[in-house]
């Protein structure tokens, strides 16, 4: 005689699954983020008023000595002259030694990838400029 099952018995542990662990994981990644979004910093770039706001920009000066170029194939210019990150390093240095209130500008082409613009932010910072003025040429 073969043996039917009519009703199957849905109360059985077996059937279920047990999403406790998983809302335990959850909430500790909720928190992770909670006591640690106040600690990140975040670089801002202060943005030059628009064009209906006709103010002078009083940091920007065309005759500052320090000019770096980076090019649409991300070589790096130092006024005529192409230079190497770590040259880049050394001139920025000795040239801070001499004149540490000057704020470097640099002219970063439209098709250079950010990140020579950040290794080169990031330099002027470890060699302890202030201020970088970051020139965009508008078509």
């Amino acid at each position: 005689m073969r043996k039917r099952i009519l009703f199957r018995d849905l109360d059985s542990e077996g059937d279920l699954i047990n999403l406790t662990p998983l809302l335990d994981v959850l909430f500790l990644i909720l928190v992770f983020f909670i006591l640690i979004a106040p600690l990140l910093e975040f670089d801002r770039i202060e943005l030059a008023p628009s064009s209906e706001n006709k103010q002078e920009l009083s940091s920007f000066s065309e005759n500052t000595p320090l000019k770096m170029y980076v090019q649409k194939d991300n070589t790096i210019w130092l006024s005529s002259k192409q230079i190497s990150l770590n040259d880049l390093f050394i001139a920025l240095d000795q040239y801070y030694k001499t004149n540490p209130n000057t704020i470097p500008q640099l002219y970063q082409d439209q098709n250079a990838s950010f990140g020579t613009y950040q290794k080169i932010k990031n330099l002027v910072e470890t060699i302890g400029f202030e201020q970088l003025d970051v020139v965009l040429k508008t078509e």
